[in-house]
């Protein structure tokens, strides 16, 4: 990975066959020399990927998963799509620990098996990690954010195909961003949490948490910050365009 802002496009559960031509516009963009800088990265559902792959197929944007089994085989999970299945579709992305997915089931276990069953079929990796409301009143943020690392990270070795994604649970949907100075603090914890756990010396963490048009001037002023995570505002082609024409002028 080089020095690139990320704007990944988390779409969650949205879209249909209509909605992938929507993303022409953003495709225009990315050609543009003046945004050399940004790697665009959409992670469309499951059933839109391929037709992802196929459209941006001549550009620098690349495709991402949402989530993925920590099955590296075949075998009886309904409904559940590995990282083997992914790869052949044509991403090259994956979203780890997302705080929906820790919701519903995905401990720090399962997470650090599905990040090792992606980094061995070659997917670079958006891991996810952040406190709850209740862990933040508790003053347990820090405590939550090292178990995640620790545990996510065990028996992996630094290297440049995992992307940290601090999403703050009490922020994303809720229009809610954490103050400048208190994200500016956050995020170098992470940087020397990172540094100590995974010896890293310049790991790329990236935002994310209710991002949109109009709080992105504050938010690109954290210059620690390599990008951002967006859900809502990524759904929408000219929202999308103007949070990477602000972070980049």
């Amino acid at each position: 990975m080089t020095n690139n802002m990320f704007f990944i496009a988390n779409w969650k559960m949205f879209g249909d066959l209509k909605s992938v031509n929507s993303i022409k516009k953003v495709i225009k963009l990315s050609k543009n020399k003046k945004f050399n800088k940004a790697q665009i990265i959409y992670c469309p559902p499951y059933t839109l990927i391929s037709n992802f792959v196929k459209l941006v197929k001549n550009s620098k944007i690349k495709i991402g998963a949402q989530n993925c089994h920590q099955s590296q085989n075949p075998g009886p999970f309904t409904g559940s799509i590995n990282t083997e299945l992914i790869k052949s579709s044509g991403a090259n992305y994956v979203i780890i620990g997302h705080s929906e997915n820790r919701a519903t089931g995905d401990t720090n276990h399962i997470i650090n098996l599905k990040i090792k069953a992606a980094l061995k079929k070659n997917l670079k990796i958006i891991f996810c990690i952040g406190e709850t409301l209740i862990q933040k009143k508790r003053n347990k943020t820090n405590s939550i954010l090292k178990s995640q690392l620790t545990v996510g990270l065990k028996n992996i070795k630094n290297n440049n195909n995992i992307i940290f994604a601090y999403e703050p649970v009490w922020s994303i949907g809720t229009g809610i961003i954490p103050k400048t100075t208190n994200l500016e603090k956050q995020v170098i914890i992470i940087k020397k949490m990172l540094m100590k756990i995974w010896k890293s010396k310049d790991p790329k963490i990236i935002y994310g948490g209710s991002v949109n048009s109009k709080n992105i001037s504050e938010l690109k002023k954290i210059t620690l910050i390599k990008g951002f995570l967006i859900g809502g505002a990524s759904q929408n082609a000219k929202n999308f365009i103007d949070i990477i024409k602000k972070t980049i002028n």
